[in-house]
């Protein structure tokens, strides 16, 4: 801001004699031709545009007017509208090559907002244009500083990044770069099938060990099972009719019943 007040003061200046006789001769014409010259002199802005004044090529002390009715003088002034509101653009798509050497396409969207007219009218031509060719040029920049694998998982810090960079190159213009963010990151087609046979791969060992380990689980409780069993064969037994039980709530027409361990162990000894 007091670079813009500084720059206002270099510009606001003595507009000389010939300048005081046409404000003269131009104040007799809105005198002689009131209230007709009310329709030239009396100018409107809305609650979110301001105007900045230039007299005679000059731009008038006091900084941008408005909202409301401000006056000019007619042949001598001439006026610049702003608008103050935050707009929205789309950077557009920008061909960048990653720091791992990988070809993506990227999005970004800007909301950029004014907050000096007079410097954004007096010190660049198009605030607004030049901030959306600079937000391509540095998207690249900061892009081209990045792994691949950073653009797909750390978005926000490259946005903010690209904020920082932004704001301060803005600054000057009177332009306010309020946020930043990365729309989409498309991959060539050929990466995308690697990244997608890759991730099957990683689910499938996954798969793998959680499977494994549920097989290891269950040997060890069957173990521990047998050997409890082998300590009580009444407990056998007891299994066993459980077993008759499932079989007869299935409706079978055959059933096995089974032998008492001890009949078992004494065909086993002959």
């Amino acid at each position: 801001m007091q670079r813009g007040q500084e720059q206002h003061t270099e510009q606001d200046g003595d507009i000389g004699c010939c300048g005081y006789i046409l404000m003269a001769f131009s104040y007799v014409l809105v005198a002689l031709f009131f209230p007709l010259s009310l329709c030239l002199t009396i100018k409107v802005v809305q609650e979110y545009e301001r105007a900045v004044i230039f007299r005679l090529g000059r731009v008038l002390p006091g900084g941008a007017k408005g909202p409301g009715l401000f006056f000019i003088l007619p042949c001598i002034d001439d006026f610049k509208k702003t608008d103050m509101r935050t707009l929205t653009y789309d950077v557009p798509p920008q061909e960048i090559l990653t720091k791992d050497s990988v070809t993506v396409a990227v999005d970004a969207v800007i909301y950029i907002r004014i907050f000096d007219a007079t410097m954004a009218t007096v010190n660049v031509s198009d605030a607004y244009q030049s901030t959306r060719l600079l937000a391509a040029t540095t998207l690249r920049n900061v892009l081209g500083t990045r792994l691949m694998a950073e653009l797909l998982t750390d978005r926000e810090s490259i946005a903010s990044n690209m904020k920082v960079q932004l704001d301060e190159a803005t600054d000057p213009w009177g332009v306010k770069v309020e946020r930043v963010e990365i729309k989409d990151v498309r991959l060539p087609i050929q990466l995308q099938r690697a990244m997608a046979a890759e991730a099957e791969a990683s689910r499938e060992a996954r798969a793998k060990i959680v499977a494994a380990e549920g097989e290891q689980k269950a040997s060890r409780a069957l173990k521990e099972a047998a050997d409890v069993m082998m300590e009580s064969p009444a407990a056998i037994q007891l299994r066993y009719l459980q077993t008759l039980n499932s079989i007869a709530a299935e409706k079978n027409s055959t059933i096995i019943f089974p032998l008492p361990i001890d009949v078992m162990a004494t065909f086993m000894k002959k």
